[in-house]
């Protein structure tokens, strides 16, 4: 009986051991590597492209992002959320979920890309025109190429969606890492 106690307690040792180990795997790949590109303000009037899919980053060549492309509509939307408990003016991709930027990232150089860009897709784009919003917006739309493709970027920050968020309004990446932040209209 102690026998099958003891292997008990070992297996269980085991498979916390492995759950510790998987979940800082993640969380690590999540946080990304530095890459570099080079700016080129394209982009076009409404083609959005979304990344999902982990791998790279700091452990690969980020090859897991699966990039999806739509080639007409806006692009950029506004909407009011709640963000840390207050109604916030926010962007938006055209399907609604929520747009951050890194305070990390220093275009040319973007610093979620590969694993990192798995739980943060950025927002990337095909063409050559400005990237298009429904509404007005106080700030300027422009696009960098980087190590995610061509990316919009909102007064100079690139941007991304959270696989955290599972739908439109949420904002549960605000904050995460110290790093991620709802992109408002007042960005500078």
């Amino acid at each position: 009986m102690h026998s099958n106690l003891f292997n008990s307690h070992t297996r269980t040792r085991t498979w916390c051991s492995f759950l510790v180990f998987t979940t800082l795997v993640f969380i690590l790949a999540a946080c990304g590597s530095s890459t570099s590109g080079s700016t080129t303000p394209s982009s076009t009037g409404g083609t959005a492209q979304t990344s999902s899919g982990y791998g790279g980053g700091r452990y690969g060549s980020g090859g897991g992002i699966t990039p999806t492309t739509s080639s007409s509509g806006t692009i950029i939307k506004t909407a009011t959320v709640t963000v840390n408990g207050a109604s916030e003016s926010v962007l938006t991709n055209a399907q609604g979920r929520t747009l951050y930027y890194r305070t990390s990232d220093a275009p040319p150089s973007t610093v979620c890309s590969g694993g990192c860009a798995g739980a943060w897709p950025p927002l990337v784009m095909s063409g050559s025109s400005t990237p298009a919003s429904a509404t007005s917006l106080p700030g300027k739309l422009t696009v960098v190429a980087d190590a995610n493709g061509n990316q919009v970027e909102y007064n100079g920050h690139p941007l991304y969606t959270y696989t955290g968020d599972t739908g439109p309004g949420q904002t549960t990446g605000e904050g995460v890492g110290g790093v991620w932040h709802v992109v408002t209209l007042s960005l500078t």
